[in-house]
């Protein structure tokens, strides 16, 4: 074993990876960083697909220094990357999954970054193979990504450089009591106790590979497991930022990606049992940490379906998510002489718990394949016009509704 620490250690959790476990560790031999500035450290989770006997084989003829540990299956990601992170020597380390791989120069363009910029943490381009991948935080790289006003908040998966002093002084690990948002949980301390946040946005670091059979972990388990991963992250959240617009910026990704998702159209076909439980579980989330400033920073059917949920009006959130499955369009309507934008989902202004302003378009939405953007701000000027303009519309209709009075002879 070298006595100089590598730059990057490589944490690979693998169970039942093969055959992706092949192009996984390629991927890392064949790194433009060279190999005495990188180790693995590979843990499988008690595999019984030949996953343990490839490690073991790649280990024994690969120049990259590598530390095979074998164990039983501890029934999640956490435990795995928990042994790697505590074996780990490089300044850098990087949880690569087995079933994905790398980009060519990725550890030398984000260890580069790192050294550069002094941040903790660094985000490497991730790209889908046969699934989806985040797009929204990819625009442009940055030395120092700003957590509140970019979209970095909505990539908080643990494939990411991480400076492993940062974790070590903190004490970080995975929450192994959590089934599924470990990862968010993690990303999103690192992202608020850190030293600041870098993107390398101009090369694919990562390939997000999508397993034929199925196999990944978040796609599985029971709801219940949704709400323990939407409380432990609102939870940091709250610890960390104190309440107002930071705070309500930082809520909006456990409320959309996490919450919403259990009382989406899928709800229509489960049972009242469940339906019931699942308003129990997020009514505590809803009273701690819905505000208004939350609320405006959502899409007119996220907010209104969480206001549902909030006020405990399950018949009412059945009727919005109805029209969201039939793939109905809600109309666009204006009201009031600001121009306010409101879409008209089912009870629109009909006074039955959910106010007008739950229905009023405060961020940039498509209906169909039209953008329908915020009314700007007014002048003051622009606004005293069209007072005045409206004024004179209802007057000219008073005077033609007006009863002539007859003419004395």
């Amino acid at each position: 074993m070298s006595s100089t620490a590598p730059d990057v250690t490589v944490v690979i959790g693998a169970y039942e990876a093969m055959p992706y476990l092949i192009r996984c560790l390629e991927s890392v031999e064949a790194q433009t960083l060279p190999a005495d500035r990188i180790e693995i450290v590979a843990v499988d989770d008690g595999s019984t697909d030949g996953t343990g006997e490839y490690l073991e084989e790649f280990a024994a003829r690969t120049a990259i220094e590598m530390r095979v540990v074998r164990q039983e299956n501890s029934g999640g990601p956490s435990g795995p990357r928990n042994v790697g992170l505590g074996l780990a020597r490089g300044r850098y380390v990087f949880f690569l999954d087995a079933d994905d791989y790398f980009g060519e120069e990725a550890l030398e363009r984000m260890v580069a970054m790192g050294d550069r910029a002094g941040t903790d943490v660094v985000l490497g381009k991730v790209v889908g193979v046969n699934r989806g991948a985040a797009k929204s935080m990819w625009k442009e790289t940055l030395e120092r990504a700003d957590l509140y006003s970019s979209n970095i908040k909505f990539t908080l998966s643990a494939q990411k450089l991480f400076r492993r002093e940062l974790l070590e002084r903190l004490g970080m690990r995975f929450d192994e009591k959590l089934k599924t948002g470990e990862d968010a949980l993690f990303t999103m301390e690192a992202y608020l106790r850190g030293n600041g946040v870098s993107v390398v946005a101009d090369y694919t670091c990562y390939y997000l590979v999508g397993r034929d059979d199925g196999k990944h972990v978040t796609k599985s388990g029971s709801y219940l497991l949704r709400f323990d991963s939407a409380r432990a992250l609102t939870g940091l959240i709250a610890e960390h930022v104190p309440p107002g617009p930071r705070r309500d910026i930082l809520m909006v990704r456990p409320f959309v990606i996490t919450l919403l998702p259990q009382f989406g159209p899928a709800l229509l076909r489960q049972s009242d049992e469940v339906r019931q439980k699942k308003m129990e579980l997020a009514a505590p989330l809803l009273e701690a940490y819905w505000s208004p400033g939350l609320a405006r920073r959502l899409k007119v059917h996220e907010r209104l379906r969480l206001l549902c949920v909030a006020k405990g009006r399950t018949d009412l959130l059945l009727d919005i998510l109805q029209f969201m499955n039939d793939k109905r369009e809600p109309r666009v309507v204006r009201k009031g002489l600001r121009g306010r934008v409101h879409l008209v989902y089912p009870h629109f202004g009909e006074g039955r718990g959910l106010p007008l302003s739950a229905y009023e378009l405060t961020v940039p939405e498509w209906i169909g394949r039209k953008r329908i953007d915020v009314p700007g701000p007014q002048s003051t000027a622009a606004f005293i016009r069209r007072l005045a303009g409206k004024m004179r519309r209802t007057a000219r209709a008073a005077a033609l509704h007006r009863p002539r009075r007859a003419h004395k002879v």
